[in-house]
């Protein structure tokens, strides 16, 4: 089974892209979405948080204390990379089960705004980026999220840049809006068909 990775920056389009292959009955693992819930449910994560940045990460109903986190790692460069280096091993730990799950799909995505940040590509056999020029995706974030363009462009600088991420890519998905979408995700679907089959 291949096993795809899909990323790009900040408002380029990655959920939307993941729902079309998930339409095309295509198995999706959403890894931003699974750190918040192995932040929670991972045993060996949660002792390992405590043990790093203190008891009062968790409220004692079991629940993840974001306020205090996030005070934590905001703006702090080193303190972010402790918790991700928890993190990532967990986030991996769920995709190698997710894997044995579906394992008679031809292949699967791997949904990552940090994909090749975190170095969770060398795991895939193929990686998509999705690009969109800058203007056009700050537009989309500070319209989705109702955040400032300063916000947005903080975010953008927290991550590789979108010219460095495609030295990594091996497929592009243009989402600029003039482009369609659909018959791009498409042609790599069949590409990716055809690669499982070999």
């Amino acid at each position: 089974m291949l096993k795809i990775g899909l990323t790009g920056n900040i408002g380029s389009g990655k959920t939307t892209v993941a729902q079309v292959f998930e339409l095309l009955g295509i198995p999706v693992f959403y890894a931003d979405d699974e750190a918040k819930k192995v932040m929670v449910t991972d045993q060996m994560l949660i002792e390992g948080i405590k043990q790093t940045f203190g008891t009062q990460a968790y409220f004692n109903d079991g629940s993840l204390n974001r306020k205090y986190i996030s005070g934590i790692v905001f703006n702090n460069k080193a303190e972010l990379e402790k918790l991700n280096a928890l993190v990532h091993p967990a986030v991996f730990r769920a995709f190698d089960s997710f894997d044995q799950l579906h394992k008679d799909a031809p292949y699967v995505i791997r949904e990552a705004a940090i994909l090749f940040e975190s170095g969770s590509y060398k795991m895939c056999d193929r990686a998509i980026m999705i690009t969109a020029p800058l203007e056009t995706r700050i537009a989309r974030v500070m319209e989705r999220d109702g955040i400032s363009r300063a916000d947005v462009e903080s975010r953008e600088a927290r991550q590789l840049s979108q010219d460095e991420k495609l030295k990594l890519a091996n497929d592009v998905i243009i989402n600029d809006g003039k482009q369609l979408v659909i018959p791009q995700v498409l042609a790599l679907h069949e590409l990716y068909l055809s690669l499982s089959r070999n």
